[in-house]
């Protein structure tokens, strides 16, 4: 009973299971797709003896195609759909007793069961599958050879099916791994931003209460709650939306822990800061979170390092930092970790940006800049 209840619960899911996010209409190029296809037709269809039709045959075909501007918006019609006409057509082709006899032209339509499967729902999926499984074997069995049709019938279906729910699942287990991410960041984020304001709110829990106790410090203690209130703020209009907190709280890191990234190494880790005024906590911290991810990178990923150079610089509107090293990179400026992509998520949310690639110099270069915003 338990096997039972399994089978059901997953069939279940698999036919609940929701359709693929991105799927749009018609595109132009899937104009352009048709009328390429048509031409092909036309041409095939004049240059092949073999094709006991050949007018008929062409139309018929020409006149399917347009069912290839549906496939990602209406996948379940689309297939069947076309498990329709592709076997009405063979037995249009068996009731006089002619062979059934396609264009080669038609093997764009393997893009319908590939659409099925990459953008369908669960029950598209089920229903449509078969669909074509049953125009197929209908089609089929009108032949001279209807074991060797099913078994090619089966062969191109079935892969365009398999590469279309591999490249789903693909997509899908990256944007899940990207959520992951962001969802890290954020969190990260939300504990800098904890730590941030309960530090001025406690200041002026503090001057609040003080001013309670002796009416003649009631104005110096205004004026140190209005600055403590006016830099909390500052530091939440740097993130650009709310964050979830989490239970735990981290103490947080900034630039004197960033300068504390210099090691004689190997490889040896240089800092220079150029920072003339305080900056935000929650750039600070950002700005210390980066630079770690660039050293860590360069230690496990390049080859022959020597040395590392951390540059942080801050102007008017703007903090950034450089993180380079002199080591022969292996990796590819869109392969960046996971800590890569989660320093550019963070990066992003603070209005910021990251970039990481070769340097045309040598070795490998990280930048990233953040915006200062309201500091208070």
């Amino acid at each position: 009973m338990t096997d039972v209840a399994a089978l059901r619960r997953s069939m279940n899911g698999a036919w609940a299971r929701p359709r693929a996010a991105g799927a749009d209409g018609p595109r132009p190029r899937d104009a352009v797709l048709i009328a390429l296809a048509a031409l092909a037709c036309v041409f095939e269809g004049a240059a092949r003896p073999d094709l006991a039709w050949p007018v008929a045959t062409t139309a018929a075909t020409i006149a399917i195609l347009p069912v290839l501007l549906w496939r990602r918006t209406r996948p379940l019609a689309s297939a069947v759909l076309l498990a329709c006409a592709t076997s009405a057509l063979a037995a249009a082709h068996a009731a006089p007793g002619i062979e059934p006899n396609a264009l080669f032209t038609t093997f764009v339509f393997l893009t319908v069961p590939y659409a099925l499967f990459r953008w369908g729902s669960g029950r598209d999926r089920i229903l449509g599958g078969a669909a074509t499984a049953a125009g197929l074997v209908l089609s089929s069995s009108l032949g001279t050879d209807p074991a060797a049709d099913i078994a090619a019938g089966v062969a191109f279906m079935g892969g365009a099916c398999l590469i279309g729910a591999l490249r789903r699942e693909r997509l899908e287990s990256r944007a899940r791994l990207l959520d992951s991410v962001r969802a890290r960041e954020r969190e990260a984020l939300a504990r800098d931003l904890h730590d941030t304001v309960a530090h001025h709110v406690s200041a002026i829990v503090i001057r609040a209460q003080v001013a309670g106790a002796d009416p003649d410090l009631v104005p110096e203690s205004l004026a140190v709650i209005e600055r403590e209130a006016q830099a909390a703020l500052g530091e939440m209009r740097s993130l650009v939306r709310t964050l979830r907190a989490p239970a735990e709280y981290a103490p947080m890191a900034g630039l004197p822990e960033l300068a504390r990234l210099a090691d004689p190494g190997p490889p040896e880790v240089t800092v220079r800061i150029e920072a003339a005024e305080e900056l935000p906590a929650v750039v600070a911290s950002t700005l210390f979170r980066i630079a770690q991810e660039g050293v860590t990178n360069a230690r496990r990923h390049a080859r022959d390092v020597s040395t590392v150079d951390i540059h942080v610089s801050v102007g008017a509107d703007a903090a950034g930092v450089v993180v380079r090293d002199d080591g022969a990179p292996v990796r590819s400026a869109s392969d960046g970790g996971h800590g890569l992509r989660g320093m550019a998520e963070r990066a992003a949310l603070l209005g910021g940006d990251v970039d990481a690639g070769p340097d045309p110099a040598g070795g490998w270069t990280l930048r990233a800049s953040l915006p200062l915003g309201d500091k208070g």
